[in-house]
This record gives structure tokens, C-alpha cells and sequence, in this order.
């Protein structure tokens, strides 16, 4: 565990420490959710999900580690409610598929993955969290391919989830009817002309690049997709069965592409798109956080970016620099048009002031100390933070994951 006096005296500014987590030796965290009390862990390289007690914000407790199937994923989850939606997917860093590091981000997955041999789960996982210390599967969605990446679901009928099929070149955007929960169903799904490689599509962009959906999130009936190097979609999803394109904004090239995130601001009419960095040494260059106008839907138009951390060379310190998630607003957390959150892995977490949106002013930071051990099993890995996923509850408690360091809960005192 990191040493208590470097956390509490961590490089920051407006942030201050709160408690600390090692998810009970499973330090490897990537998306968290937070609720009723206790938060819900998806692991990078664990195999499956970790259930904490965070009542106590300063001592978040490991109540439970529910694991996944054997040599599969479960790194993105969703909570609404007393349901808890977890993906089911090939786990690339199983030392058996013998996948190198930078082969996924730079080819299409179904050219990475090859023929290995499909000893995984691919789908989607349905837990009654009514008991939170004690999630109970209650469905299970398969899909035909490579699983799951990540979901979005706030309740209501429908999620939406981007999904490794087969026929595919990659990941595409996929609607689910969560009608019975105890049998969730597809009812829809939309792709970038040219990853249909079973219906004799053929990429019409460069090699080297890979289109994929990494998530969408949903506001009204538009969901705002991330595809890395494919740029932004808005998508018209009034009706779930046929989603329907609206606008298709792409900035890769020039600038490095790995679009991960797209935050809607529905109230202001922008979008806060995160384009992930996922070299070591900024080798993809250095990536930004846009701010995009949507006031006229079918025209997007970038104004602004978000400013860079420069307080340190954090290209030269090793792992992953820039941009990685941002804090989604999600129903029952701390919702806001003008801080977004977000994290900037070997840099930590960043909180940004947005209420002029031509000129983004950084308010706020967070650089954990180096992690204690390492999770990452690969050998190339450099032992440096890589801050990776935030959840802000409802009242302002700061939940940041690492892949090498933890869970951190901080509070923004700007």
C-alpha cells in the first residue's frame, strides 16, 4: 500500500485526500459505480468485480470480489438501481493469447485476436445488487464474437453497449431491451460503413487506424458515440430498432486519434470529448479533451480544447499520458455543465472549469505517488500511476481508479 503521508501530500492543487484502497489486493480498478453506500470495482487484469463498503469515505472496505469466468473481462460495469449490467469479453492480457501491447489499438481486434482458442464468456451479465454486499446473477446475455467492451444504462427500457461480433471488424454500437432483466435481447445496432467485413464492406480509411466503438452515452433520443480513431458519431435513437446517423466528426488525422469518451451537456448544447492517449512516452502524441458545439446537431463544431498538464514532463515519466475517462453525470451522481472530471493517467485527475467554453481553465489536480506494486503484468510496464475511471457522488466525493494503484476518494475544494 502507498505510503499515507505521500497520498495526503501528493502534488495537487484544490484537491485534497481522503481515504485509500488496495480493493482487498486487487488494485487493478477501472470503471467504478457508486451507490447507496458501497461501490462496485471493475478489474483491468483480476478477472472479474470488487464490492466495497465506501459509507465510510475515509476506509473504503472490500465486502466481496464476485469473479468472472475463466479468461474473460469484466473491466466495464453500469449500477442503477438494485441492478448491476457487467460485460463479459475476451480478456486481451491473458498471457495465453500472447497479444502484444500495441497490436489492439493499432489494427481492427479481429485482426488481433486471430484464431486463438474462444475458452471465454462473451455477453453480458445481469446482478441483483438488492443485497449490495451480495450481487446474485440473474441473467445473462451471449453474443456471437469477442464479448462486450462497455455499457451505458440508466435505467428504463433500454442499455446500449459497443460489441466485438462476429462478422465485424470491431467494435459496433448495439441497443439492448432490458424489458426482463433475467433476459436482456438486442433489438438494435449501427456500425461506420466499412467494418461489416461478413456483408462485403471493406474500411475506407487508412491502415494502421482502428474504428471502434469504445462507448456511447445517451441523452434524449441521441446517443454520442466515441469510436478512437473514427472520431465522434451522434447518433438519432427515437427509434432503438434502426438508430440512424445525424453527424460524423472525425480530427484523426492529423491529431492521434483513440476518441474514448463523449460527455453530452445537453443544457449548454456541447459535447466534452476525450480522445485517449495509449502510447507509452506520448508515441501517439500528445491527445486532448475537446469541446465540441452541437447547437445545430447535424454540424459539430470543435471551439475549444482543454488545457494540458504541464507542471511536470509527464511524457518523459513513462506509461500512458493524457486523457483517459471523464466523469459521466450519470442520474444520481454529482451532475454539472460547467466542472467536468477527468482523469489523465500518469498525470492523475484533473477537474476543469468550463463556463467559458472557447477557453477551458484547469481548477484543480490530483497526482497520486507511484503505486507500491505492480498489477500490470506486463513486462514493458513502467511502475507509474495510470489513473483511469472517476465517479463523483452526489456530494462531491471524488472516486478515481487505478490500473496500478488503487482506489482513490478524493474531494474537490475549489
Amino acid at each position: 500500500m502507498p505510503d499515507k503521508n505521500e497520498q495526503v501530500n501528493a502534488p495537487r492543487h484544490n484537491i485534497e485526500f481522503v481515504g485509500y484502497s488496495d480493493q482487498g489486493g486487487r488494485g487493478d480498478g477501472v470503471q467504478i459505480m457508486v451507490q447507496n453506500g458501497y461501490a462496485y470495482v471493475g478489474h483491468m487484469f483480476s478477472g472479474g468485480f470488487t464490492v466495497l463498503d465506501v459509507r465510510d469515505p475515509r476506509a473504503p472496505t472490500p465486502v466481496n470480489f464476485v469473479a468472472a469466468p475463466p479468461h474473460t473481462w469484466s473491466l466495464h460495469i453500469q449500477a442503477h438501481e438494485n441492478l448491476l449490467l457487467v460485460v463479459n469479453g475476451v480478456d486481451i492480457y491473458d498471457a495465453s493469447l500472447n497479444i502484444a501491447k500495441g497490436d489492439y489499438y493499432s489494427q481492427p481486434f479481429a485482426d488481433t485476436f486471430g484464431q486463438q482458442e474462444r475458452a471465454f464468456a462473451a455477453g453480458l451479465r445481469v446482478f441483483d445488487i438488492s443485497q449490495p454486499t451480495q450481487p446474485r446473477e440473474i441473467g445473462f446475455m451471449p453474443v456471437q464474437g469477442f464479448g462486450l467492451h462497455r455499457l451505458w444504462y440508466v435505467g428504463g427500457r433500454y442499455a446500449y453497449a459497443s460489441a466485438l461480433l462476429d462478422g465485424y471488424t470491431d467494435a459496433i454500437f448495439m441497443v439492448i431491451d432490458m424489458a426482463d432483466p433475467t433476459h436482456p435481447q438486442e433489438v438494435g445496432r449501427w456500425w461506420i460503413p466499412g467494418m461489416w467485413r461478413a456483408g462485403g464492406e471493406s474500411p475506407t480509411w487508412e491502415a494502421g487506424r482502428r474504428y471502434a466503438l469504445h462507448h456511447a452515452i445517451i441523452a434524449g433520443d441521441t446517443a454520442y458515440g466515441s469510436w478512437r480513431d473514427g472520431g465522434l458519431t451522434l447518433l438519432n435513437i427515437s427509434d432503438p430498432a434502426h438508430p440512424q446517423l445525424i453527424a460524423h466528426r472525425n480530427w484523426c488525422p492529423p491529431f492521434g486519434g483513440g476518441t474514448h469518451t463523449s460527455l453530452p451537456l445537453p443544457d449548454r448544447q456541447l459535447v466534452i470529448v476525450a480522445d485517449e492517449a495509449i502510447a507509452d512516452h506520448c508515441a501517439d502524441q500528445v491527445k486532448y479533451t475537446w469541446v465540441v458545439d452541437v447547437r445545430t446537431p447535424s454540424n459539430p463544431v470543435t471551439i475549444a480544447t482543454f488545457p494540458t498538464p504541464t507542471e511536470a514532463d509527464y511524457c518523459a515519466k513513462g506509461g500512458h499520458f493524457g486523457p483517459h475517462n471523464l466523469h459521466e453525470n450519470r442520474p444520481g451522481s454529482f451532475q454539472s455543465s460547467d466542472l467536468i472530471f477527468a482523469t489523465y493517467q500518469n498525470a492523475g485527475l484533473r477537474v476543469v472549469d468550463i463556463r467559458n467554453q472557447f477557453q477551458p481553465r484547469e481548477v484543480g489536480y490530483y497526482v497520486p505517488p507511484a503505486p507500491a506494486r505492480m498489477y500490470d503484468p506486463r513486462p514493458e510496464s513502467a511502475q507509474v500511476i495510470q489513473t483511469c475511471d472517476v465517479y463523483v457522488d452526489r456530494n462531491g466525493l471524488i472516486y478515481a481508479t487505478d490500473y496500478n494503484a488503487g482506489l482513490y476518494v478524493l474531494e474537490y475544494t475549489g
